[in-house]
């Protein structure tokens, strides 16, 4: 047996994620590894962490990057601030939410769940009705953006309801984090988790990561263990207490974190306004072009997110052939449907790095060739 090296092909990623990669954040990954306890990367941690504060627009004190994928924040989530007898809430409008009920039960919680239309957003009437139905729900869990249907629901919104039923939110902000507007402090959310891999371009495997005081309060009144000790937040908090106060965890994934940074300091520069503005304004150049070759949305435009669209597969059109040809022969790679949409939907990232005019082109024509 001979095995060479690994070369893969440079692909254009427009599907839900990973999305392309920034030329600079790739740089960062081959930058020399230094120790996870070397002063100097101690340093590069505590601006990370103030780099993020500005991504999730908070001053949360607990704000960091968790050294695992998105899956691995939302599991941080729950596992620590769920606990046995607990009764959540959990809003499912697509394949997350449907995690986020799996959470709450695996932690040894009562999930009371609201059901909404794949591709339609949270139902706040419905919100509303479950709580009032369930006086002792302390938490409500929604997706802010469903990778699975493109819908964007109210995080705002649902976050007021939640309060004024005396509940924490856990806000799944996979999808969203640098892509569309998301205002934690603004909008008093609770505990909630990113993805390195989607809007902010950096390499998959860290999942940005944001506690509130509320949060923080109920992690340390908890009556029993956490079920996770590697994500178990009251250990990680020590991890990411600064030079002097630092206390050992594990070993940090050094170079990703490189990049992390990398592409944090690029959306800085670029300034969030800016950057959601981008985002929106390829969704509108994909849109027209979708709109000319007959292909309709799944999602309607008041809902929809500009990152992730969601869109229906024409009639009589083999969706693995077209995926595969594109793929085959433009190296441009564009998600199938999950769960109820399956075989009836595509889904077209616009993410990061890859919201650019270029890509929207390149995809327009790919697909209008190969539905020929």
């Amino acid at each position: 047996m001979t095995i060479t090296s690994f070369i893969p092909p440079h692909r254009t990623l427009m599907g839900p994620g990973p999305s392309d990669i920034y030329p600079q954040v790739l740089q960062a990954l081959s930058r020399p590894t230094i120790g996870h306890l070397d002063p100097l990367f101690i340093g590069m941690m505590d601006e990370l962490k103030q780099l993020l504060q500005y991504a999730f627009q908070t001053k949360n004190p607990f704000t960091i990057a968790v050294s695992a994928p998105g899956s691995a924040g939302m599991e941080a989530c729950f596992v620590n601030l769920v606990e046995p007898g607990d009764k959540v809430l959990v809003c499912r409008n697509g394949v997350f939410g449907e995690r986020m009920r799996e959470n709450v039960e695996r932690c040894g919680g009562i999930a009371v769940v609201v059901d909404n239309e794949w591709g339609t957003p949270v139902s706040p009437d419905l919100v509303e009705q479950a709580l009032q139905d369930n006086p002792d729900i302390n938490i409500v869990a929604f997706v802010h953006a469903e990778t699975s249907t493109g819908a964007l629901s109210d995080a705002k919104t649902l976050a007021e309801i939640a309060r004024k039923y005396d509940c924490l939110t856990i806000v799944d902000a996979v999808t969203s984090l640098g892509g569309v507007p998301l205002l934690v402090d603004e909008w008093q959310l609770d505990a909630v988790y990113s993805g390195s891999q989607k809007c902010l371009s950096c390499t998959p495997g860290l999942s940005p990561l944001t506690f509130s005081q509320k949060a923080i309060d109920k992690i340390q009144q908890r009556k029993t263990k956490v079920q996770s000790w590697f994500l178990d937040q009251s250990l990680v908090l020590g991890y990411w207490s600064g030079e002097g106060k630092r206390s050992y965890h594990h070993t940090a994934p050094v170079n990703s974190l490189y990049a992390l940074h990398e592409a944090l300091v690029l959306l800085h520069n670029e300034g969030l306004e800016n950057a959601w503005q981008r985002h929106r304004n390829a969704h509108e150049e994909l849109k027209a072009g979708l709109e000319k070759l007959g292909i309709q949305f799944v999602v309607e435009e008041a809902s929809r997110l500009p990152q992730l669209n969601a869109v229906y597969i024409p009639d009589g059109v083999d969706d693995a052939e077209v995926r595969n040809e594109l793929l085959q022969r433009y190296n441009l790679e564009i998600g199938a449907g999950l769960g109820a949409l399956a075989g009836k939907a595509w889904r077209i990232g616009l993410m990061g790095y890859g919201a650019r005019s270029e890509n929207v082109a390149l995809c327009l024509k790919a697909l209008e060739t190969t539905l020929k």
